[in-house]
């Protein structure tokens, strides 16, 4: 988090600096309540993990991580003004890809030599997020201007198999179809004469164990998993 609020310093510092009164573009762009727009961006992905206390003892467990890995997102842009410009309500409904790597190391106990046996499994997601967010943001200087944000989203993963039938010879990491998260962000916003260039970072944590149990050599030692997402997005309103 302290990094979280040391980028936004930066990124505010950096676009003020040198800043001097010039003609404004997009004038009219407080007025109006309702704007419309697109989002592009990138997602990078992992699992807050708990593993079973016992994990070593009972299933033969030296490490379990989970690797953070690159996604992307699109999404359709709705903003709302709540009677100022300087308030607002955010809605992106958003496709979003997503992937998890979990790293597995466990004791070879057939092996008299003591080797360890390594593998991973990848946790694929194709999602339909819902992110309903509060915009605060600073009053135009020329034009910039700088925002927080603040809300949650609900998620549908399209990809889970949490019902699907588990395959016993290479068995997968089942995870719940439906998650809910909070969200906490910060952007910066360029005038250009006809659109708003807005450029996003956010982060996401699961409210939610997503994380379903079937009694498998993968899943056994796994007591939880929460979802985690940083988001950079790109803004584009009209």
């Amino acid at each position: 988090m302290k990094l979280f609020g040391f980028l936004f310093f930066m990124i505010l510092s950096l676009s003020l600096y040198g800043q001097k009164e010039k003609p404004q573009n997009y004038k009219r762009y407080d007025e109006k309540a309702l704007h419309f727009g697109f989002m592009l961006g990138f997602n990078q992905n992992d699992f807050i993990l708990y593993q079973k206390l016992n994990a070593y003892s009972q299933y033969g467990l030296l490490s379990l991580t989970s690797k953070k890995v690159p996604g992307g997102q699109v999404g359709i842009v709705t903003t709302l003004a709540l009677g100022t410009p300087v308030v607002r309500l955010r809605f992106i409904p958003t496709l979003s890809f997503q992937e998890r790597v979990l790293n597995y190391t466990f004791i070879n106990k057939v092996d008299p030599k003591g080797k360890n046996n390594a593998y991973e499994k990848r946790v694929g997601s194709t999602n339909l997020d819902f992110p309903l967010m509060f915009q605060f943001r600073t009053l135009r200087l020329n034009n910039f201007a700088a925002y927080l944000l603040i809300g949650g989203q609900y998620t549908m993963d399209l990809q889970s198999q949490e019902k699907a039938s588990q395959n016993f010879i290479d068995p997968f990491i089942k995870i719940k179809k439906n998650d809910y998260q909070a969200q906490l962000g910060f952007g910066t916003e360029f005038f250009a004469p006809y659109f708003k260039l807005g450029i996003e970072l956010k982060y996401s944590q699961g409210f939610n164990n997503s994380f379903i149990q079937d009694n498998t050599e993968p899943s056994n030692p796994i007591d939880r998993l929460y979802n985690n997402t940083f988001w950079i997005s790109f803004i584009f309103e009209g």
